[in-house]
């Protein structure tokens, strides 16, 4: 077998995976998880017992049941002296894993010394029925208990056994083999798959216009005061009033984030600036949420005035509450607004808060997480090096996370998800990590789950009805470099349920209405991403299973915008990528004016004159051209989803050094001596981007300076060619002006001078400001 080159491992590759789960219902053709591989699993689901024997002192029992197969061994919660008992628990066996033909269910009694036998009843698996179709009930029939020897006891249990696929209702909630060395009911929960949802969020915009009344301990001196408001973790703050008084003006707007359901109030604190770091409350007043007007539009809404109240402690050490003074605000929750809680550029939402203004869906997104192979280890359990691996998959307000697969490194998911897509332009993420909570031992270590790596497509660059199934490297960037963590495979389909609207969507903003309307400042804009990571972080991990804040933070890309040597090379490599064809146009056309291929510059010389005696063809051709181009690289057009590229991304050629300054904490923690290092390479790097900046500002400069005055002789010139150039160009054919302008510009080079032409001359003598430098 040959080896792959060491680049290749980074590359996505196409795969040929034997996709099922095809049925027929009457004469139309469904699918039923058809992106993924059929995966076959033993199904027993305990229901509940009766009359079950006594066997404590008391005349009771604890009885909790054992589902058994080869080495594989589930068991049920038990119950507190209870005789009928109902669990309705589920259990999974996966197929490929089997190695027995017997299946044992055992109830056992629960003791604190040694637990007792009450009963077990036998199954042949090659005598289990299998359930077609898939999601079809299946009934419970009562099973008369067994001894140890055969013989029928008192005691009866309910169950249902059968074969199915991961397409069965039961999947998702039952326990399932892989999860054999799991124990405990908390730790099953946190490897089961889950489906969650973003919580809704809006912008509170709160603008403070101006407060009366409000009187200081120290009546001797104005107030210097601002206003500042608090909701949960958020804190805004208004600028300190320019005019020292009893009734202070503002007319500042704070905004914060807010999300569904309204569990916290909005607190607006009125402070006195007493001293630099001391401040005095002079009023406070809670807002319910809830009450508060949502507006859709940037129409004014009315303002209202809220008492502040004053906590004053009197002589006796009584609280009192007076309410002094005022507060006069506008209030209101942004909801034409879409709150960014991800990347702008890796955006997989884009619609506004209030459905009102939500439009209809343009298609639907499925996709089959498959499986991983190659999986590094990540921790070590029992001095083995092992990964409990799953994936969570993000698009919209929609998270999904697969159940765990324990102790594997190609654990097998095979779990289809769907979304409604409501613009094409947006992208799914998905993640891989391993699960480092399924042990007390790492629990109590404080543990988080690591990060393998994750997948990113952007579903403009899908085929409709196309499904595409690839296997994505999963890379991971470190201290010591990038590496490979594994692959996953995906199967992925973007179908449109309407070509016309999809269409539409690319004449549309891409932002709603309002930001573009009452636009955000970038600042803002940072400030507000942050805390709305920070909800949607908190909430998800609050549910149960909880999706971990490490997990929704690297989904969400936190803490991408901080600075990194090798994303500036990488971005610089971008614009020289982008501007490579500029210049390889800039070399062709000085090829032309050179004649360095004779043939070709005659030809442009024809095709010159002929477009200067007829130029209505000008634009024409040039969109002829175009389409000819387009159409000519249609065969050459991309047919797989872009993937991450290492190469790109500059982690395969990154200094050590420079991962590590990426990697460091901020504030940094490193020794004085690799800080200063590290300063002094960013001090000379930003030399190069000052120059290079400077000279496009300069440039710049010149050109404003043609008709300012600043050089009289050079502006007094300029003034004067534009006069006789007008006169030239009123009394002469646009066909002359343009024949002479090309024949010179495509002039022979015996014809050329070596020095520079006299307007590039004029231009590089422009004053700039670099004179008023300092």
């Amino acid at each position: 077998m040959t080896q792959r080159p060491p680049h290749e491992d980074f590359l996505a590759r196409e795969t040929k995976p034997r996709l099922g789960g095809r049925r027929a219902t009457g004469d139309k053709l469904t699918t039923t998880y058809d992106l993924v591989e059929q995966m076959h699993y033993l199904y027993v689901r305990v229901v509940k017992a009766i009359n079950l024997p006594p066997t404590d002192l008391n005349g009771g029992c604890n009885p909790y049941v054992e589902v058994k197969l080869g080495n594989y061994v589930g068991s049920t919660y038990h119950f507190q002296n209870v005789s009928n008992p109902e669990w309705s628990q589920v259990f999974a066996f996966s197929k490929e894993r089997i190695q027995a033909s017997v299946l044992e269910v055992i109830v056992n009694d629960k003791d604190v010394m040694q637990n007792e036998f009450m009963g077990r009843v036998f199954f042949d698996i090659n005598e289990v029925p299998k359930r077609l179709p898939p999601d079809s009930p299946l009934a419970a029939e009562w099973y008369r208990l067994e001894d140890r020897n055969g013989n029928k006891l008192i005691g009866e249990l309910m169950l249902a056994v059968w074969w199915g696929t991961q397409a069965d209702e039961a999947f998702p909630e039952a326990w399932h083999s892989d999860a054999a060395n799991v124990g405990g009911v908390d730790d099953l929960a946190n490897i089961r798959s889950k489906v969650y949802l973003s919580p809704k969020l809006w912008y509170l915009r709160v603008n403070v216009i101006e407060a009366q009344d409000l009187m200081p301990t120290d009546r001797a001196r104005f107030p210097d005061v601002f206003v500042r408001a608090i909701l949960g973790n958020q804190a805004q703050r208004t600028s300190c009033c320019m005019n020292n008084s009893v009734n202070p003006t503002w007319n500042e707007d704070l905004m914060l984030v807010a999300d569904e359901p309204f569990e916290e109030p909005l607190i607006l604190s009125v402070e006195d600036k007493v001293a630099p770091d001391k401040y005095e409350v002079l009023g406070r007043c809670a807002i319910p949420l809830q009450y508060v007007d949502r507006r859709l539009d940037n129409k004014p809404l009315n303002t209202k005035w809220f008492n502040l109240e004053k906590h004053i402690i009197s002589t006796e050490g009584d609280n009192e509450v007076k309410f002094a003074s005022r507060i006069h605000l506008r209030i209101c929750l942004e909801g034409g607004y879409h709150v960014l809680d991800e990347s702008t550029q890796y955006s997989s939402d884009l619609r506004p808060t209030a459905k009102q203004l939500w439009k209809p869906a343009v298609g639907v997104l499925e996709v089959g997480i498959l499986n991983a192979q190659g999986l590094l280890p990540m921790k070590t359990r029992d001095g083995m090096a092992t990964t409990d691996a799953y994936c969570v998959a993000k698009y919209g307000q929609k998270w999904v996370r697969t159940r765990t697969i324990i102790d594997s490194f190609s654990p097998k998911w095979n779990e289809q998800y769907t979304w409604e897509v409501f613009d094409p332009c947006t992208v799914i993420t998905i993640g891989v990590f391993d699960n480092c909570h399924l042990h007390s031992a790492d629990r109590a270590g404080g543990s988080r789950d690591s990060r393998i790596g994750k997948v990113r497509i952007r579903l403009s660059t899908l085929e409709t009805g196309r499904v595409y199934t690839h296997s994505y490297p999963l890379v991971g960037l470190h201290p010591n470099g990038v590496k490979k963590m594994g692959e996953i495979q995906l199967a992925l389909r973007f179908t449109c349920s309407s070509l016309l609207n999809m269409m539409n969507m690319y004449s549309q903003p891409l932002l709603p209405k309002m930001h573009y309307v009452y636009p955000l400042s970038f600042a803002q804009l940072d400030s507000l991403r942050h805390q709305a990571t920070q909800i949607v972080s908190k909430r998800l991990s609050r549910a149960e299973p909880p999706l971990r804040k490490e997990a929704v933070e690297y989904m969400l890309d936190v803490g991408s915008h901080m600075w990194s040597m090798r994303r500036s090379k990488a971005n610089f490599s971008r614009i020289m990528g982008v501007l490579g064809g500029l210049i390889a146009v800039a070399k062709w056309c000085d090829q032309i004016f050179h004649w360095k291929n004779p043939i070709n510059t005659v030809l442009i010389h024809i095709l010159f004159l002929f477009l200067v005696l007829y130029p209505g063809l000008i634009l024409p051709t040039i969109f002829l051209s175009l389409f000819l181009i387009g159409v000519w690289y249609y065969r050459f057009r991309p047919r797989h989803p872009p993937h991450m590229d290492t190469h790109l991304s500059c982690a395969d050629n990154s200094h050590l050094d420079e991962l590590g300054e990426e990697f460091d904490m901020f504030p940094t923690s490193c020794p004085a001596d690799i800080l200063r290092m590290r300063y002094d390479r960013l001090r000379s790097i930003s030399a190069r981007f000052q120059t290079l900046v400077g000279d496009l500002a300069t440039q710049g400069e010149r050109v404003q300076s043609l008709l300012s005055w600043r050089d009289p002789r050079a502006t007094s010139l300029f003034v004067i060619f534009c006069l006789v150039a007008s006169i030239v160009l009123y009394f002469t054919p646009f066909q002359v002006i343009a024949l002479i302008t090309g024949f010179y510009v495509l002039r022979h080079p015996r014809f050329r001078h070596k020095l520079p032409s006299v307007p590039l001359n004029f231009f590089k003598r422009l004053p700039a400001r670099t004179d008023c430098m300092l």
